[in-house]
């Protein structure tokens, strides 16, 4: 997944050692845009981060690939890193120490082993305390998709051990880097309840940048203003739609399936079914006192995100536009793709006649 011609340049203002070469519906693609979550990057390498940063956003927005990233331009400033992804069941020591690298890398076989995947999570962080002690070097932790395996209440004692590693480390150390991304939106809620960390939203690609990944897909394909109102710029739903052969169908009813969205939609009262209904059109219809309830449980079911100010400043890369209701986004929640709307759109449909 991390091979690649090495090319150090200048890129949009970062310096990218290499762009990573990405797995994508049995391709082999390169990463594309983010310039913005790169040069975050750089400024968090260069003076630390405090407190540890959460990164959370819809499913399949690109966190991952820029993480991967990410990893190119630390190991460039010659950080220790460790990099942990339970769901996807992957793991990257790269350090010098040898000895706590094939610990490690054991424990985590016996983790894999007995299927306890969050378990990888811990590891982690208790290598990153060996590694301080080893090194009192440059130190970057990066645990991502774990809040899913670990569950809520672990989520947020595992941020407050981050952040203790931050604060009250075994030994001195020169720069220490702490990201642990989610699109877990309970944990999110769970986690931002406490002083422990920043929690930072990053939405689905920019328009420019997504284009440059459609690009990348060979064969026929739909125009690219269609596939952009599908999804939005969401990666993961340019990946489905890809190996369904451009089938919208199949992604929506394998969505649905997946998802349980018709048993959800059938649990729903009469007035939840209507205020859904009124969402569907314009998803801001849910933050009312009488909505945000059922937001909770859309949130829950990784359908919708509430977002707050777009502030630049405030995002990972580019924020969502102010409000798009062709892709459903509204100014204070949005779909986290349209084809998550589009499901939930035709089970109402089905199941209102």
């Amino acid at each position: 997944m991390l091979n690649g011609d090495k090319a150090n340049k200048e890129e949009g203002g970062v310096c990218v050692v290499r762009r990573v070469r990405l797995s994508f519906a049995d391709l082999t693609i390169e990463f594309v845009d983010r310039d913005l979550a790169l040069k975050l990057i750089e400024k968090w390498a260069e003076k630390s981060t405090f407190p540890v940063q959460v990164i959370y956003g819809p499913e399949g927005c690109g966190k991952t690939a820029w993480l991967l990233q990410s990893i190119e331009l630390l190991k460039d400033r010659e950080f220790n890193i460790i990099y942990v992804n339970p769901i996807n069941k992957e793991v990257l020591a790269e350090f010098g120490v040898a000895s706590l690298k094939d610990e490690f890398l054991r424990m985590v076989r016996e983790a894999l082993a007995q299927n306890a995947l969050g378990r990888l999570a811990w590891l982690a962080f208790d290598l990153a305390k060996d590694l301080i002690k080893a090194t009192r070097g440059k130190i970057a932790v990066i645990v991502d998709d774990a809040f899913q395996v670990i569950g809520v209440k672990e989520s947020a004692l595992y941020v407050k051990a981050l952040l203790n590693l931050i604060e009250y480390p075994p030994e001195h150390y020169e720069k220490i880097i702490t990201i642990a991304a989610t699109s877990e939106g309970v944990s999110r809620r769970e986690i931002g309840r406490h002083e422990w960390s920043d929690v930072i939203p990053m939405w689905n690609m920019a328009r420019e940048g997504f284009k440059q990944l459609y690009e990348q897909l060979p064969g026929e394909k739909p125009p690219f203003e269609e596939v952009w109102k599908l999804t939005g710029g969401n990666p993961r739903m340019l990946e489905r739609l890809y190996s369904a052969g451009w089938d919208v169908d199949r992604v929506v009813e394998d969505f649905i399936r997946r998802r349980g969205v018709d048993v959800f939609v059938s649990s729903l009262s009469d007035s939840e079914r209507r205020m859904l209904a009124e969402a569907v059109e314009d998803p801001d219809a849910l933050f009312t006192r009488e909505g945000i309830p059922l937001m909770s449980k859309l949130i829950e079911l990784n359908l919708v995100l509430d977002i707050s100010d777009r502030k630049p400043y405030l995002w990972i890369d580019q924020p969502p536009p102010e409000k798009d209701e062709e892709l459903g986004i509204g100014r204070r929640v949005a779909w986290q793709s349209p084809l998550h709307r589009e499901a939930v759109r035709r089970i109402l449909e089905t199941q209102s006649q």
